[in-house]
């Protein structure tokens, strides 16, 4: 097992040298993975996928140094308010840049999430850089729970496919993704905590 885990890991690293594509298990679901930034590597997935163009992704980083990259002028206040969940969230964040155009949505914004998954960690930190994730389905098909429901066409159109967890029987289900409204909030950081006063807007639960 650690010896597929640092095969697997090698051959995603070599893949984001490039524009290669890999599958992977996340924090979530099965997801399409490559090198965020690299324009080619986000067209891949959108024709393997058959993606609608007008349909971002989301995008894991490691950590808030990495997610400061690629978002301008973070609101300190919001990791106030994540630390007050269990289950990964992806937060829609103004103000992108850095990235390729086809990860971002048309008004500029882009869907993060801080990814704690061991596996997802070690890719981000040991390339340095942050990668999308976007569910291992073809479009308008009901996103994978477990490895063995992931279409053979998606699975014959990567580059990779990871082997670490493969066998996990648990299902996953996708991240919670919500959109931060700073407006919303005045400058009282205790604000984040109290319900009443949230600058959440919530897309998926």
């Amino acid at each position: 097992m650690v010896k597929d885990f640092a095969i697997d890991l090698e051959q995603c690293l070599n893949c984001l040298k490039g524009d290669g594509i890999f599958l992977y298990p996340t924090d979530t679901v099965w997801g399409l993975g490559a090198d965020a930034t690299n324009e080619a590597a986000a067209q891949r997935i959108m024709h393997l996928k058959n993606r609608p163009v007008n349909k971002s992704f989301v995008i894991l980083v490691a950590d808030e140094r990495q997610l400061a990259q690629y978002v301008k002028n973070i609101d300190s206040r919001i990791m106030t308010y994540l630390d007050q969940f269990s289950k990964p969230t992806t937060v829609i964040y103004p103000g992108a840049h850095g990235l390729a155009p086809t990860v971002m949505a048309d008004d500029g914004s882009v869907a993060i999430r801080i990814c704690k998954d061991g596996f997802c960690q070690q890719v981000l930190r040991q390339s340095g850089k942050p990668l999308i994730s976007t569910s291992a389905n073809l479009s308008g098909q009901p996103t994978p729970t477990l490895f063995a429901e992931i279409d053979p066409l998606v699975i014959k159109g990567v580059d990779y496919v990871v082997r670490h967890r493969q066998q996990d029987m648990q299902r996953a289900a996708p991240s919670t993704i919500i959109k931060w409204h700073p407006e919303w909030l005045s400058q009282n950081e205790n604000d984040a905590k109290n319900p009443e006063k949230s600058p959440i807007e919530i897309i998926r639960a």
